[in-house]
Parts: structure tokens; sequence; C-alpha cells
């Protein structure tokens, strides 16, 4: 067994028992169960429990696949291929509208062709390419015969048309590539050649319309630009008139000039003077500066000493000419007297020379200071004219802050302009050339075979349905079933430990099972007789062995381990307590007696008269007897209890066959006499709510359950293999 448990004789429980332990490997097993949600184990047993529903919903869902396909209208694909180009091939500058794709979208931008392929706006194209709306290959023969009455024709070609390219749109697919820029474009129909007409029909539909979409782009582009141009144009006017305007109501006069760079610049009247007054009045500054320090420096001086003075030429003249008529004078006063007429006209020169050498000296001197005056007044003149200058810069400035906005605002116009201007011509260039973004690479051909219906794949999505409708019914099915099936969810959903289990047998094989010790059945048994041996003291020897129904083997099993148990040298009493179906005595082939355990407890009978010594070597048997009119009574009553405590000492062990719990009260009440009760449990046939309730029954009325076994296990049906019975039973 997986799990073992023993009963500790000295853990009593509240009605008189034993409490269960449980050894540390049984709990690491119990652990590791209660983990395990879904187990191969599991789902093993569900395919073979549920393998009848398998089997045949698969079959169902194959046959169904079968006729569908053998019922199905042929249909046939062709496929043309058409080459796209993200990039395009651009001719002529300006061709490149809107075709603006990163490499990372590329493949958005094939998606976006494959969904065009598949709108119904190409469909309506295609319709109206191929005149399809009268044509009965696409709408049929009848056509004009759904004809809504009271539809005008327009109205009608207008619904045909609808419906066409409902139809179209349809049956048509296209796929994004993943390593090329080929698209294929697929159309279905039950007609070959009408389906190889529509994939070729579709690629020159596409493909034009790739062309139509450019030039349609450029010609919108034109006239966008074309608004924009005249819209901008007036916007430029009115922004140089706001400009001119404000310019003139502030007296601002802007006159070019060129920079030292060589570059031509604009400024106004104003500052052009400021800065020509302010170069003026630093020149005359510095003039002044340098007359003013000439002057002070010559001012102390006499005017012989001046530098000016001495090296003027006519002053130099004039010294010499003075200097000759006194050389002169020297030498007529050596002769004569001054009063000589020669000596007295010599003085007379010199001293006008004199005089005129003073003068010429002081007025060398007096230019000096009227050069400094001069330079002084035009620095204030200069200065005071600045000052003006300044002044009337300074408002200009804030007056130029305006013009300056209105100046470049005017200026962004203009280079707009200039740009949509360039920008119209390019497109204007390249507005009837074709980029050449899509080729067609190859035409449909008629296929020669149609593609569907595929037996094969219809086959194979029939058996996947099959089996997983199959495998969801088999689930849901076993959800709702909650039969016995596995050892190891015995102890956890019903609480009480395994004691042991039994294989299978069928009912006539089970004598010839039983004659032979080695087989699975008495291998088990034999198992069984051990847990029990070893779970109970021997001062307690008194079984019941009860069942939740009828038929779960309980009698068998009483009758086995009473067997064993005296074959294993213990003195044995079997006794028939199944008040409503005694069959202790036919499964043991005894002769029918009208003396049994009724007999004994009412006194109409000894139980040396009734009991059937020597069936087996230390087994003695108490048959029923006549079935009684009031079961119930008598197992509840004293004499019940007097006889246990009269013959508990005379045999080793005392085994009760009881009748089932459910519906009646026979179980529970011999369940308050007996030392322990061994509950029977059918695999694959009672439910753990059934299971629970008998236990729960049991326990109420005061009766201590030892444990569990399980009958007519099937080791495949829970999902293990074929030896682990026979395994078990060895390990057990």
């Amino acid at each position: 067994m997986n799990e073992r448990s023993i009963i500790d004789p000295s853990s009593p429980d509240p009605h008189g028992g034993w409490v269960e332990s449980y050894l540390p490997e049984q709990q690491v097993v119990r652990a590791q169960a209660s983990a395990e949600f879904i187990s191969i184990a599991n789902i093993r047993g569900i395919f073979h429990r549920q393998r009848w529903l398998l089997l045949g919903i698969t079959l169902l869902a194959l046959t169904i696949g079968l006729i569908v396909t053998l019922l199905s209208t042929p249909m046939y694909i062709a496929t043309s291929k058409v080459s796209v180009e993200p990039y395009g091939a651009f001719i002529l500058e300006g061709q490149d509208v809107e075709q603006g794709i990163a490499s990372n979208q590329v493949s958005d931008y094939l998606a976006t062709k494959v969904e065009l392929i598949e709108s119904r706006s190409l469909a309506a194209v295609v319709v109206d390419d191929r005149n399809l709306t009268e044509r009965a290959a696409l709408l049929g023969d009848d056509i004009e015969q759904q004809r809504p009455p009271g539809m005008s024709d327009a109205e009608w070609l207008k619904a045909k048309k609808s419906r066409a390219a409902a139809m179209l749109s349809a049956n048509v697919s296209a796929s994004v590539p993943d390593i090329s820029w080929v698209i294929p474009i697929s159309y279905v129909s039950n007609d070959p050649v009408f389906a190889a007409e529509m994939a070729n029909a579709y690629a020159d539909a596409f493909m034009a319309s790739d062309s139509r979409d450019t030039l349609a782009g450029n010609e919108y582009a034109i006239e966008y630009l074309s608004e924009q141009i005249e819209i901008t144009r007036g916007k430029l006017a009115e922004a140089e008139q706001q400009t001119n305007n404000y310019a003139r109501n502030s007296g601002i006069i802007v006159q070019p000039s060129m920079s030292a760079e060589g570059a031509v610049t604009s400024t106004t009247l104003t500052n052009s003077s400021l800065s020509n007054i302010s170069q003026r009045y630093a020149e005359a500054r510095a003039a002044r500066i340098a007359a003013e320090q000439k002057w002070r420096a010559i001012e102390g001086l006499p005017a012989a000493q001046l530098p000016e003075v001495q090296n003027n030429p006519v002053l130099q003249g004039l010294v010499s000419d003075r200097t000759g008529k006194l050389t002169e004078l020297s030498e007529l006063r050596r002769r004569y007297n001054d009063e000589f007429p020669q000596i007295v006209d010599i003085l007379a020169q010199i001293e006008v020379l004199d005089t005129q050498i003073g003068q010429t000296s002081a007025d060398i001197k007096s230019t000096v200071r009227n050069a400094y005056d001069v330079a002084l007044r035009q620095e204030r003149a200069l200065r005071s004219e600045l000052d003006t200058l300044s002044g009337a810069s300074l408002a200009e400035q804030d007056e130029m802050v305006q013009l300056t906005v209105f100046e470049r605002e005017a200026e962004a116009l203009r280079q707009q302009l200039r740009s949509l201007l360039d920008r119209y011509n390019q497109i204007s260039s390249a507005a009837n050339v074709n980029s050449g973004t899509m080729t067609a690479i190859d035409s449909a051909l008629v296929p020669g075979q149609p593609f569907s219906p595929n037996i094969l794949t219809n086959m194979g999505i029939a058996f996947v349905l099959g089996v997983a409708a199959a495998f969801g019914l088999a689930v849901l099915r076993e959800m709702f079933d909650d039969r016995v099936r596995s050892l190891d969810d015995i102890e956890e959903k019903v609480g009480l430990p395994l004691l042991g289990h039994t294989p299978y047998v069928d009912e006539r094989l089970i004598e010839l099972e039983s004659t032979n010790q080695f087989t699975a059945l008495m291998e088990a048994y034999a198992s069984l007789k051990a847990s029990i041996e070893f779970s109970l003291p021997r001062n307690r020897n008194v079984l019941q062995l009860t069942s939740s129904n009828a038929a779960e083997g309980k009698s068998t099993t009483a009758v086995v381990l009473a067997e064993l148990f005296a074959r294993g040298g213990r003195k044995t009493l079997l006794v028939d307590a199944d008040l409503r179906r005694p069959s202790v005595a036919k499964l043991l082939e005894l002769d029918p007696s009208e003396k049994g355990l009724v007999e004994v407890l009412y006194g109409h009978a000894n139980f040396e008269e009734a009991v059937n010594r020597g069936v087996h070597d230390n087994l003695d048997v108490l048959p029923l007897g006549k079935i009684p009119p009031n079961p119930s009574d008598i197992l509840s009553s004293n004499e019940l209890q007097e006889f246990i405590n009269k013959y508990r000492d005379e045999y080793s062990l005392i085994l009760f066959d009881s009748s089932p719990v459910l519906g009646l009260a026979d179980a529970p009440t011999l369940a308050r006499f007996v030392d322990g009760t061994v509950f029977i449990l059918e695999a694959n046939r009672v439910p753990f709510s059934q299971a629970r309730t008998s236990v729960k029954r049991l326990q109420s009325m005061g009766g201590t359950v030892m444990g569990m076994v399980l009958t007519k296990y099937q080791a495949e049906k829970a999902g293990y293999g074929y030896g682990y019975d026979y395994y078990e039973y060895k390990s057990a």
C-alpha cells in the first residue's frame, strides 16, 4: 500500500476506540498527494474510464467531417503576384510626395496595401472594370428576378454593384509577405476560369490604384500649394504695408549701408547721423585736447623763446635783416656819429625791424591760442549735436522694436512664399510622371484542381475538434463524477485510513481465485488481514464489516478474512448479522438451518445448536437463521451486547457481517457494541459523498471506524499500470 496507518491503543477516542496516527513517511506521501492537482495517473485514468465516450465522439466527428467534405462544392483558388516597392522610383524631384517611409514602417506599409486589396472600394473598381453587374458568373442567372418592385434602374444598378463588391471582397485574400515585397492576391470561386480572371483583375486594379493615388496626390498637392501661395502673398503684402505705414508714421528712415565685412545692412538715418557726429565729435575732442596742450605749454613763455617763433622763416628773415643792419650800423659808427643821416636811416630801419619781429612773434603765439579756441568751440558744437541725436536715437529705438517685429513677420512670409513656390515648381514638373512602385510578377493561371474541400485537412480538423469535444465532455463528466477510484484520495476525502484494497475479479473466477493463496486476490486479502491484525489489540477482538450499499464485496471480504485469521491460528467466529439479506451460509456452502443468531439472541436455541463448528480449522460460523421481522430491535437489544461479552473471551476474533449503512439502522446500531468497524467501499461505484455519509452515521451512533477497504479496485481505471495491483500487495 502507498500509505500505512496504525492504531495507537494508548490514545482512546471519545467513543472508546482508538485515534489513528500516521508514520512520518505516510505524512510525506499524503502531503505530496494533496499537492498534485492533476497527475499523469489521473489523466490516464480519465482516458481509460471515458475511452468509449472519447472514441464515440471522435468517430462521430470524423463521420460528420467526411459527410461535409463529400457534400461540399469544389472551390478553386487562383493567385497573382504583385511586387511593391515601398520607396518608389523617383524620376523627378517632387515625386516623393507622401512617400516618406522609414525602414521600420515597411511592414505597416505592406499591411496597408493588403487592407486596400481586401477593401470594398477596390472591389467596386473591379466590378466596374469587368462589368460584373451584367455577368452571371458572379451574381447568378436569376439576379434580375431578385429586383425589388418599384426600384428604378439607377437604384437597381447601384444595389447590384454593392452586392457584387461585397461578394468579391468576401472571396479575395492577400497576405503580408515575410521576407519579400511580393504580395500574393488570391481569389476563390467554384469556377476555375472566373477565379483566375478575378485574381488578374484585382492585380490590374491594384496597380492602377497606385498610379491613381500618385497622380491624385500630386494634383491635390498642386491645388493645395496654389491656395497656400495666394494666401501667403496676401499676408506678405499686408505685412509689408503695415511695416511701411509704421515707419512713415514714426518718422523712421531706413537706408542701406556697407558693413566692415562688405555685407549690405540696413540702418536708420538717425543712427547713421549719430554715428557720423559721434565720429566727428571724437576727432574734434582729440584736436581740442592737442590744441589745449600746445597752448598750455607756451602760454607762460616769451614769444621769442617759442620754437614756432624761432623756426618761422619770415621771422628768421627779419632777424637776419636786423643783424645785417646792426653790422652796417657798427661800421658806420666807427666813422660817423649818430646824427649822420645814414646812421639815422639805419637806426630807423632797425627800429622797424624790431617792431616787425615783436609783432610777428606775438602773432605766432596768438595763432596757437586761436587754434585752441577754435577747437574748443568745435567740440562744444559737436557735443550739443551729439546729445540731440542721442536723445532722438533712444526714442527711435523703442519704435524700432515694433518695426523689427513687423519686418520679421514680413521676412518669414517671404521665406514661406519662396519655399511654397519652389515646392510648387517641383511638383508641377513631376505631376504626370508615375513613380513605378508596383510591378506585376506573375499572372494567375486557371487552377487544374480544387483546393477545397481537402479531405485530409477536413478530416484532420474534424479529428482535432472531435478529440477536443470528447475530452471536454470527459472532463465535464469526471468533474460531476464523485465515485471512488484512486487509492490516494480515500484518506483525504473520507478521513479514514486505508487498510487495504482488493483487485477486481470476475464473479465467475472468484471461487477459483480464492482457492489459490498465491493469486492477486488472496495476496490482497492477506495484506488486509495483516493490516487489521497489526491495528487491532488482542483485548479488543470484536469487529463489524459493513458498507454503504449492498453487493460491494462486504460478505465476501468477511468470509475470506475469517478463513485467513483462522488459518493463522486465531480461533475465529464469523457471525452473519445481515438481518435483511444473509449470505454467509451460501458463500460457505453450509446447509440451511432454522437456527442461528436470531434464535440464540431470542433464547429459542442455545449457541451450540446454532453454531457450525469446524467449517475450517479454528473457524466457527454462526448463520442468521430465520430473517426476523424487527431487525433494528434485535440489534439494539441488551441480548446482543450480552452475547458479545459472553463469547469475547472464548474466541480470539469475532467478525460480524452486517447490513449496509444507507437506508438502514442495523450497522450503526451494531457499531456501538463492537470494538471496531471495517468499512467496505467498492471502487468505481460508490461516490465519496455516500461514503462520508455512511461513516458519519456510524460515528454518530458511537461506533469506531478502524479504516476502509477498497474492493473491486481496477488500477487501469485509476490511471495506473496493469501490474500495479500485484506490486501493491507485494510491497504492503
